[in-house]
């Protein structure tokens, strides 16, 4: 399976805005986008951020949204497709599609700190959906559907933990958490204003149509 390999604090300082990708870390004083808040590589603190092209534009809100889902370029222009074939405004289907992944869901029930955490849980096989073990982080959740994290004794008592510190995070309300059992029940597919993420999805539907 592809992965960005590429430190994670480095893409929220090309992006120049916090993406969050790992978890409790970028809220302390030691976030490298806090200590170094300037383009990253060699002559970072040089490159000045002069206005941009319309283009520059729409491709750094195109490689936001892929950086803070984590998925690469092919697996995102897939997602784009497959946007443009269904019903609704393809922008708001394409967010949709994102947030609807098996992985994001185990972030946004605070099961994880990052959506790269959770990744790893499905990935090693302790996340089952409907009663049947699913290890593919972009498996695509539907409404009615129940999510239920697994594991060892430590292992489950450990993430119950990591719950309690993230539940201040916020759960949206397209989902349904218990906590004390590690469930999610997905009451309803998302909808923009469930993201938590400031992405212009019009700015990405701009680009891929040109």
């Amino acid at each position: 399976m592809a992965r960005q390999i590429t430190a994670s604090c480095r893409l929220c300082r090309r992006e120049n805005e916090k993406l969050f990708l790992k978890g409790t870390k970028c809220i302390s004083d030691k976030c490298a986008f806090v200590r170094r808040g300037y383009a990253p590589g060699q002559h970072g603190q040089r490159r000045r951020r002069g206005k941009l092209s319309d283009y520059a534009i729409q491709l750094r809100e195109k490689q936001k949204a892929k950086r803070i889902y984590g998925i690469l370029e092919q697996q995102f222009k897939n997602y784009f497709k497959k946007a443009e074939r269904d019903k609704g405004a393809t922008g708001e289907v394409l967010l949709q599609l994102l947030e609807r992944r098996l992985d994001n869901v185990i972030y946004r029930a605070c099961f994880a700190g990052s959506r790269s955490a959770a990744r790893q849980l499905v990935g090693h096989r302790f996340v089952k959906v409907n009663g049947r073990k699913v290890n593919l982080p972009s498996y695509l959740v539907k409404g009615g559907d129940e999510v239920l994290v697994t594991g060892t004794d430590e292992q489950v008592k450990a993430l119950k933990e990591n719950a309690k510190i993230l539940q201040d995070r916020g759960i949206p309300e397209w989902i349904e958490v218990s906590a004390e059992n590690l469930a999610v029940k997905i009451k309803k597919l998302p909808k923009k204003s469930d993201i938590g993420m400031a992405i212009e999805e019009s700015l990405i539907v701009e680009l891929y149509s040109k």
